[in-house]
């Protein structure tokens, strides 16, 4: 999980309005009933408030906290999240960033009417990704701090044996103004994970491609003007097993040795790697595989700034920054330049600690290959939480779906633009040009 236990970030909209003398307590009361804004409207309400502290603060936001005092600006607003702490009191995260391009997640509690809330804390809750604190929800229903060195695995995003839930494949078209083509990522069922898709709703023309060198599934679309502005919607009930080193029973593709459009090997990534595992050279790919991990945690930092998100080994090599596609791609840029076979999957990771609500975006991860078994591990997962730096070296938790596997992968139809780097979010041309349609995952786990 991404350590918040909140389902979406916003406001509680309170509909306030006039009795007639001739309404019935039945009407008073569903005038009254609490209704949720839009996403777009909450967004457009925390911005103007960071504008309006902004402006005041000679172009930048302040933000004092017992670590000190930042000036900070607005790199995106947390829209997957609301939640409503009480009468009138709520939750909202920001990302900002300082002067040296450092990113803090600031919590905001609120309180108040909408148009007329005044923030009671602000709260640095993460530096880079990594967090200062996590939250757990009490007896009471409230939320408290906790220390992430004292917190359980729940708290910091693992659930251990087994999970299920249903996953919302959500995506709204944009305005097209000629013909339109869309790949989309189908998750499929593997030795870990069981899904179904029990919705799929569809605008246009389409299609399931095969793609053949990492066997994924791709759900392909034709559109024309007429589908402006509507919805993809697909629904998936998924059981997943938590994920261990497992055995290779066929012969490791050598693929899995090859550069990549951008996850070249050889030459500085060779250098870099000879030198992770100086003093173990006579050793097995599996202690030379942990010294590469080691030397990524080490060494980046996680960063959603600059050009972050293209899983381009030679920017994360070069700023030792990124997110979860950096730091996967040079490790395996670095795995496969000393004969370490490695891969690429991606999909989403599941929040551990409530039980609906939107999801922070895709998330990625590799495996390796050493005595006969692929190992998981999850790098950039292991950077933000060093008690967990051990179990992601060789585990996935199982709460998370994974869309597919591979990069650079070539399809029939497939977009102008050449191979697709990797699928996560839908890949949408408009007249052979890209386009970027408004996406969302989301989810409920299934009770007990």
């Amino acid at each position: 999980m991404r350590n918040r236990f909140f389902i979406l970030f916003g406001w509680l909209l309170i509909i306030a309005s006039c009795q007639s003398p001739n309404e019935t307590q039945g009407e008073k009361e569903e005038q009254t009933k609490p209704q949720k804004v839009s996403i777009a409207e909450i967004e457009i309400g925390i911005k103007a408030y960071i504008e309006k502290e902004t402006e005041t603060g000679d172009g930048y936001f302040q933000v004092n906290d017992e670590r000190g005092n930042f000036n900070l600006k607005l790199v995106r607003v947390h829209t997957e999240y609301l939640s409503n702490l009480g009468p009138k009191k709520y939750f909202a995260c920001v990302d900002l960033a300082d002067e040296k391009g450092d990113v803090y997640d600031v919590d905001f509690f609120m309180e108040g009417e909408p148009g007329n809330m005044r923030v009671t804390e602000t709260s640095l809750h993460k530096l880079n990704g990594k967090p200062f604190y996590t939250w757990k929800q009490v007896v009471d229903k409230t939320w408290r701090r906790v220390p992430v060195e004292t917190a359980s695995t729940d708290l910091l995003g693992v659930v251990e044996g087994q999970d299920e839930f249903d996953f919302h494949y959500y995506s709204k078209l944009p305005k097209i103004d000629g013909s339109a083509k869309m790949w989309i990522p189908i998750a499929k069922s593997d030795s870990f994970q069981n899904v179904e898709v029990v919705k799929m709703n569809l605008p246009g023309k389409h299609q399931m491609l095969k793609e053949q060198d990492f066997d994924n599934t791709i759900l392909y679309l034709e559109l024309g003007p007429e589908d402006s502005g509507k919805e993809i919607d697909i629904t998936y009930q998924v059981a997943r097993k938590e994920k261990g080193p497992y055995d290779a029973f066929d012969p490791v593709d050598k693929k899995y040795l090859q550069p990549n459009l951008l996850m070249p090997i050889g030459g500085r990534f060779e250098e870099i790697a000879k030198e992770a595992i100086k003093g173990k050279e006579n050793d097995n790919k599996l202690v030379q595989a942990r010294a590469l991990y080691d030397y990524i945690i080490d060494n980046m930092r996680y960063m959603k700034f600059g050009k972050f998100g293209r899983g381009d080994s030679n920017y994360a090599c070069d700023s030792k920054t990124g997110n979860c596609t950096e730091f996967h791609s040079f490790f395996i840029s670095l795995a496969r330049s000393i004969d370490i076979p490695a891969r690429f999957s991606i999909g989403a990771s599941i929040p551990s600690d409530r039980d609906e609500g939107g999801i922070d975006g895709y998330h990625c991860w590799a495996e390796f290959y050493a005595d006969g078994k692929w190992w998981p591990v999850d790098i950039s997962e292991g950077n933000k939480y060093t008690a967990l730096a051990t179990y992601y070296f060789g585990r996935h938790p199982a709460n998370r779906i994974e869309f597919s596997q591979g990069r650079d992968l070539k399809v029939s139809p497939g977009p102008s633009g050449g191979p697709i780097n990797f699928m996560a979010y839908p890949i949408m041309e408009i007249n052979g040009e890209p386009a970027f349609p408004q996406t969302v995952f989301s989810f409920n786990r299934k009770s007990e």
